[in-house]
């Protein structure tokens, strides 16, 4: 709104359930219910939207404070930091890791333009904390859609959509759910840390995202106007079984909860829930027509993304019942 967007209906759609009704945000019991406790959040951009999201509902009932900031080099292509917010009202810590793979990873710059992914090691940024959470939402899977070459040990073993280069290709699917398996492993064996799984976020260009696609919808799809299929339908699925895997797992450790958050068809439909164009101020000031980036990943606060949030709730007060 801020930066001049003109339409408001994205603020006011809500997800509705066929059988149940998800409950408004309730910050007092969400803060009650993590009170001593530290929820991190570990993945790429999206895990961020959401911690952002969450600090806002948050912040109408307690006061937060930043009390860690840990800003990437400047020669990688990404702007996200390691971050952690604290509220004294619950001694309550809230962190958001930058992790895009989960695993040890090489994130492209623009003298090497693919990333490095090493599938024998998790990353160290927020493996090296687990013995300080006790919820983590793991929200993942973007990155992988990016040229990136694998490796295992001393072995490569092949790129996916690495232009030019005399490696063998390989497809997604085959490291996605290795890596999410080995994480939720990690996590487990760790004892005493509650695991929460985000499925992939559909994103809603309409053209290239790297050459001026847009996504200027304002309305929601229809119910059965847009199929989950391809893509999103695949990483949904796996990380689907992987999570039901993990609860079998988790079993022999005590009462470790491991639950999904499945936001992928939900948020398929709103289309209209990005910022476009918007993501600057004012993109068509004067009325200049030029071309704009668009952002048609992330998700306009308030929106789409405070659903989520909203069923995090919900999954954390059915585990308590667990």
């Amino acid at each position: 709104m801020a930066h001049g967007r003109p339409d408001l209906g994205y603020l006011y759609w809500r997800w509705k359930p066929n059988q149940c009704n998800i409950p408004r945000f309730e910050p007092k019991v969400f803060l009650h219910m993590l009170r001593n406790k530290h929820l991190a959040f570990v993945g790429d951009s999206l895990a961020r939207n959401q911690v952002e999201s969450l600090l806002c509902m948050l912040a109408t009932v307690s006061t937060r404070h930043l009390v860690y900031s840990y800003k990437l080099p400047s020669d990688v292509n990404i702007r996200d930091t390691f971050r952690r917010w604290y509220f004294p009202s619950h001694n309550l810590n809230v962190s958001m890791y930058w992790s895009p793979f989960l695993a040890r990873g090489i994130e492209a710059t623009r003298a090497q333009d693919y990333s490095r992914i090493y599938l024998d090691s998790l990353d160290e940024r927020w493996v090296s904390d687990l013995d300080q959470v006790n919820l983590i939402v793991i929200s993942f899977g973007r990155w992988f859609l990016k040229p990136s070459l694998y490796f295992y040990g001393n072995s490569t073993l092949g790129c996916y959509s690495c232009t030019g280069q005399n490696y063998t290709q390989v497809r997604i699917h085959d490291f996605f759910g290795k890596i999410l398996k080995t994480a939720l492993d990690k996590i487990i064996e760790t004892k005493g840390i509650d695991v929460i799984v985000a499925t992939f976020s559909p994103d809603h260009y309409e053209g290239e995202w790297d050459n001026f696609g847009t996504c200027l919808k304002t309305q929601p799809f229809e119910e059965g106007e847009k199929q989950l299929e391809g893509i999103e339908a695949e990483m949904r699925r796996i990380e689907l079984e992987e999570v039901e895997a993990a609860k079998i797992k988790a079993k022999k450790f005590g009462k470790i909860r491991v639950e999904v958050l499945d936001v992928t068809k939900l948020s398929l439909m709103r289309q209209d829930g990005h910022p476009g164009p918007y993501r600057v101020a004012h993109p068509f000031a004067k009325g200049v027509k030029r071309k704009v980036k668009n952002d048609c990943v992330h998700w306009c606060l308030p929106g789409p993304m405070d659903t989520w949030n909203e069923i995090l709730l919900d999954i954390m007060k059915r585990l308590e019942n667990i």
